[in-house]
């Protein structure tokens, strides 16, 4: 097996990892110019000369959810590409929509600004159910999101592009459903991959759909959102708040116009990071499948690039 990884776990450490968990296997740290005698790349940002070079490869293993990056690659046809699913994510993914989503209904935003002034003002309790929170992807993340904020009595909606029953959650599916969605929410989280038909979906039109006064709250990708169209909603008040863990360009200029407007809470892409421990469990089960001819757990379809 070949490590290629420039993401946030070590190579090391994932090295360690593998072999304790693979003692039978041999796992190597790629370099360029290596003899092609690899059958599984386990990848997080590789480059394009690995693929050039390792011919051998059988099935190529995404140490990480998000596959856009890996997809734009010239990758070897006919070959599984595979992806981590949850592995820890999940859990962390819900953390961070509780806590966007509950901060931005009992207004701790502005309980802060108010702090820097010495103002101590009370503001009225809202209403939960002036704040329907509509999860747009309702994969595996989604559907653990929109359980945790059930549990807070929100009125909860869902999106995706195929249909999807979740209890507690009224849901929408497709194109021709997806603006009724956006309708019915004031609070947007969301976790959508990124592809050619995702690109840019949360442009200025389907902003104005929403709720007035919301918040938007994105854990997947920057590339779903029209950035200049955000602004837009945020300065007319169509949306009160924006909490973003993720941008368009990584990391953020610093002359960007999101590090100064009041309205936008960002973080550095640390919503759900991958837990090494966690995501060596699930290669160890994806190796052991290929070498049994066995269903893939985990496998993407290029096509529709997730």
């Amino acid at each position: 097996m070949l490590l290629c990884s420039r993401g946030s776990v070590s190579e090391r450490d994932w090295l360690d990892g593998l072999r304790a968990a693979l003692p039978g296997h041999v796992v190597a740290i790629w370099r360029p110019g290596l003899a092609a005698d690899f059958d599984v790349a386990l990848v997080w940002d590789p480059p394009q000369r690995l693929f050039d070079e390792q011919h051998a490869l059988k099935m190529i293993f995404n140490l990480g959810a998000g596959v856009e990056k890996l997809l734009a690659l010239r990758l070897p046809a006919g070959i599984p590409v595979l992806r981590l699913e949850d592995a820890g994510m999940a859990l962390q993914m819900a953390e961070y929509a509780c806590h966007a989503v509950i901060g931005f209904f009992r207004e701790f935003g502005v309980y802060r600004c108010q702090q820097a002034r010495a103002l101590w003002r009370p503001h009225a309790a809202r209403d939960r159910g002036d704040f329907p929170v509509g999860i747009m992807g309702l994969g595996a993340l989604g559907a653990r999101v929109a359980a945790a904020v059930r549990q807070f009595g929100f009125p909860m909606t869902g999106w995706s592009r195929s249909r999807h029953v979740l209890e507690g959650v009224r849901t929408y599916a497709g194109p021709g459903e997806l603006d009724e969605f956006l309708a019915a929410t004031r609070v947007l989280v969301v976790l959508l991959p990124l592809t050619a038909a995702t690109r840019g979906i949360l442009d200025g039109e389907r902003l104005r759909h929403l709720r007035g006064g919301g918040c938007l709250v994105n854990l997947a990708r920057g590339g779903l959102v029209v950035e200049d169209d955000l602004r837009d909603a945020l300065d007319t008040g169509q949306l009160g708040a924006a909490v973003l863990d993720v941008v368009a360009t990584e990391p953020l200029p610093a002359d960007h116009w999101m590090w100064r407007h009041p309205g936008v809470t960002l973080t550095p892409h640390i919503s759900a990071q991958t837990l090494c421990a966690d995501a060596v469990v699930q290669v160890v089960h994806a190796v052991e499948a290929l070498e049994r001819g066995a269903p893939l757990p985990g496998q993407i379809d290029r096509l529709r690039g997730y």
